[in-house]
C-alpha cells in the first residue's frame, strides 16, 4: 500500500506567503477553467477567481449581484480542481444571507477546496465595488457575517483565510470603514480588504492604520482606485494583490477584434493559433499520459 501523507492544504500554503515579511502575493483574475489553465501555465502560484468576471463570463450579466452562492461556488471548486496545490482566492460576495446562509456558504467554500474568499458590507442586491451609489449594511451585520464565517471554519476544523472587505469608504468615510475592518478582525477576519482607495497616500495610511494585520490592494484599471503595480502596491504595504479584470480586458479586445474581422471582412484565421496549442495548454499531453499509464488503450497511439 502506498504511505500516503496528507497534503498541506492550500489555505495553509497561503497563510505562508501571508507570513512572509518582505513578501506580497499576486493573484491574477481568472474567471473560467481557460483562464485559470493560462495563468498556472504562466507560472502563478496562487489565483485569483473575480466575481465581475465569474458573472460575466458564466451568465452574461454585469456584476449587480445576481450570481447565486450556487453559480459561484461551482466555479470556484472548477478553478480549484485544476491543480489542488494552487490556492484559489474566490469572491463570496455578501455571503448571500444572514448569519445561517454565510455559514453554510462558508461550509460550501471549504468543501470546494477554495483557500480563501473576500466577504463584504454591501446588501445582498450588492454591484461592482468600482460601481457609483453602492448600498451597505450595518456595522453589526457585517461583523455577524464574519463571526459566523470564522464560527464555522472553527466547527469544522477546517481552515479558509477569511478577507474582510469594506465597501464604506465611498459614503462613510475613512474611519468608519477602518472601524468596520478592525471589528471584522477582531470577529476572525484574516485579511483586510478596503475597497475604492482613491490615492497612493491614503493606501499608504490604511495599511499603516491596521496594525500588521495583511491588507489586499484590488487593481482595477478605470476604477476608482489608482492603477498600482507589484512594486507600488508592496512599497505601500499590501501584502496581496488582486488583478479582477486583467484577463476580461485582454480578452475583451482580442475577441471583439477577431469577430469584427469575421464580421466585417469574413476573417476566419483570427491570430492563426492551432486548435492543437488550444488543447494543450489545457492539459492534453498530461491527460493521453495519465490515461495510458493506467492501462488505457484509447490514446496509446496518441491524438
Amino acid at each position: 500500500m502506498a504511505d500516503l501523507k496528507p497534503p498541506q492544504t492550500t489555505a495553509s500554503r497561503l497563510r505562508a506567503l501571508l507570513a512572509q515579511e518582505h513578501g506580497i502575493v499576486v493573484c491574477p483574475g481568472v474567471y473560467d477553467g481557460f483562464t485559470a489553465r493560462l495563468a498556472l501555465n504562466a507560472g502563478f502560484k496562487i489565483l485569483y477567481m473575480t466575481g465581475a468576471g465569474t458573472t460575466m463570463s458564466r451568465l452574461g450579466i454585469a456584476d449587480l449581484g445576481v450570481a447565486t452562492m450556487n453559480d459561484m461556488r461551482d466555479h470556484a471548486a472548477m478553478i480549484a480542481s485544476l491543480d489542488p496545490t494552487v490556492p484559489l482566492i474566490a469572491d463570496v460576495d455578501t455571503g448571500y444571507g444572514g448569519p445561517l446562509m454565510v455559514g453554510r456558504t462558508t461550509a460550501a467554500y471549504i468543501n470546494s477546496g477554495v483557500a480563501a474568499f473576500h466577504l463584504e458590507d454591501q446588501v445582498v442586491n450588492k454591484r461592482c465595488g468600482h460601481l457609483k451609489n453602492k448600498e451597505l449594511v450595518d456595522e453589526d451585520t457585517f461583523t455577524s457575517r464574519i463571526r459566523a464565517a470564522s464560527n464555522m471554519r472553527a466547527q469544522l476544523s477546517r481552515d479558509i483565510v477569511i478577507i474582510a472587505r469594506t465597501d464604506a469608504l465611498a459614503s462613510l468615510g475613512y474611519e468608519s470603514a477602518l472601524s468596520r475592518l478592525r471589528k471584522a478582525v477582531k470577529a476572525g477576519a484574516d485579511v483586510a480588504f478596503l475597497e475604492g482607495v482613491t490615492s497612493v497616500e491614503e493606501a499608504k495610511r490604511f495599511c499603516a492604520d491596521m496594525n500588521g494585520v495583511p491588507c489586499l490592494y484590488n487593481c482595477v484599471p478605470g476604477g476608482v482606485s489608482p492603477v498600482l503595480n507589484v512594486k507600488e502596491a508592496k512599497e505601500c504595504g499590501y501584502k496581496v494583490l488582486i488583478t479582477p479584470i486583467l484577463g476580461l480586458g485582454a480578452v475583451y479586445e482580442a475577441v471583439s477584434k477577431a469577430y469584427k474581422g469575421l464580421m466585417e471582412d469574413g476573417d476566419t484565421k483570427g491570430n492563426g493559433v492551432a486548435v492543437r496549442t488550444l488543447f494543450e495548454s489545457c492539459g492534453l499531453d498530461e491527460a493521453v499520459e495519465f490515461d495510458v499509464k493506467a492501462g488505457g488503450k484509447l490514446y496509446q497511439n496518441g491524438v
